[in-house]
């Protein structure tokens, strides 16, 4: 069972010290999450800043009141991002030049970032078309999406023309303590956590989040692309290499206890997902647009529907490649599925009522 050791979050602009050293907090978003959690490393010189939020409303406001009341005699010394998302690099150019500090990411993040943060409708092309009909798009659909396709440019600031390689195994030293960066994929290319074994605190990004699942999305620019794949081999690897005690600072929802109960809820979420699909698939073949209520028992609006779509696509995706779904284009491009046999999902999610503490097959 998770637990929560801080009774309230900070409000956006204060800070809450939630271990040594370490200062918690939060900006706000423009969406139904409406806020993402970043943190503050004092070190002896400086302070690293770990996220930075989406450069929209008052977020550089906000940034300065930080400034001006936590600092102290300290400047900020590097900005460090977890991932290419615009939430956690918005603000990075504007911090980085700010300060004249470096810029701390991993290198398939940084170059994604770039390229997301310049793309603009100009870059809509044929295969993102094509790719759009095979999800199940009607035409009026596809036309709305050309008409709305575009980066993330006007919601960040222009990313820093320089960075610093973050690597999966390697240490950074921030007052004393050594930080271990351990990448996650799935839920973007080469997500970068810090864990410090001598604190016993892993920051966590969007690798694992208390409350809220993270989107594993399949994106046009890579079809056939097996995300979710990737994320199960994370989540199982966290799983082993860190201890259960762990202190976990999210990036959105607030820090809790049970890293390995919430890292078991997510694969196990995921294999209900797709034993539900594979299930859907065998009455008849069915688009993606027509499998995502079996996902999402909300409704979608025009915002959330694409990351629901990219989401679905790679659970069809995994199971597409592990020969458990067939795939038929039809007459009008689209991609249909239909389930081979829903026998080895079946056994493989009673294998884990079974043992739970054994990760997913990967086949």
């Amino acid at each position: 069972m998770l637990s929560y050791p801080f009774l309230s979050a900070p409000d956006f602009g204060d800070v809450l010290e939630v271990a040594p050293g370490i200062l918690w907090l939060r900006m706000p978003l423009p969406m139904a999450l409406d806020h993402i959690n970043l943190y503050l490393l004092e070190d002896s010189d400086g302070w690293w800043i770990v996220d930075t939020g989406i450069a929209l409303g008052e977020t550089q406001q906000l940034w300065e009141q930080v400034f001006d009341r936590v600092l102290g005699s300290k400047p900020i010394k590097a900005v460090v991002s977890t991932h290419f998302h615009p939430d956690h690099t918005g603000m990075a150019g504007w911090l980085c030049e700010r300060w004249r500090v470096p810029f701390y990411m991993s290198q398939a993040e940084y170059y994604v970032g770039l390229a997301f943060g310049r793309t603009t409708k100009e870059h809509y092309s044929w295969s993102t078309e094509r790719n759009l009909v095979r999800s199940g798009l009607t035409a009026d659909q596809v036309a709305r999406a050309r008409d709305k396709f575009g980066g993330f440019g006007p919601i960040i600031t222009p990313m820093p023309t320089a960075f610093q390689r973050l690597e999966d195994g390697e240490f950074l030293t921030i007052n004393g303590h050594r930080w271990q960066v351990i990448v996650g994929r799935g839920h973007s290319p080469e997500h970068a956590c810090l864990y410090c074994g001598g604190l016993n605190v892993l920051l966590s990004g969007d690798q694992v989040i208390p409350r809220i699942t993270s989107n594993i999305s399949v994106p046009g620019s890579e079809p056939a692309g097996n995300p979710l794949k990737e994320w199960f081999r994370s989540l199982v690897h966290f799983l082993e290499s860190l201890p259960p005690e762990t202190l976990v600072l999210p990036a959105h929802n607030t820090p809790f206890y049970g890293l390995h109960e919430r890292l078991r809820f997510l694969i196990e979420h995921h294999e209900d997902q797709l034993l539900a699909l594979e299930e859907a698939c065998l009455e008849r073949a069915r688009s993606a647009m027509e499998l995502l209520p079996v996902l999402f028992k909300r409704e979608l609006d025009e915002h959330t529907i694409g990351l629901a779509l990219g989401e679905c696509i790679a659970h069809l995706n995994y199971l597409y490649f592990r020969g458990q779904l067939a795939r038929d284009e039809d007459e009008q491009g689209c991609y249909r599925y239909r389930s081979i046999d829903a026998t080895l999902s079946r056994r493989l999610r009673q294998q884990r009522h079974d043992t739970p503490d054994q990760p997913p097959m990967q086949v």
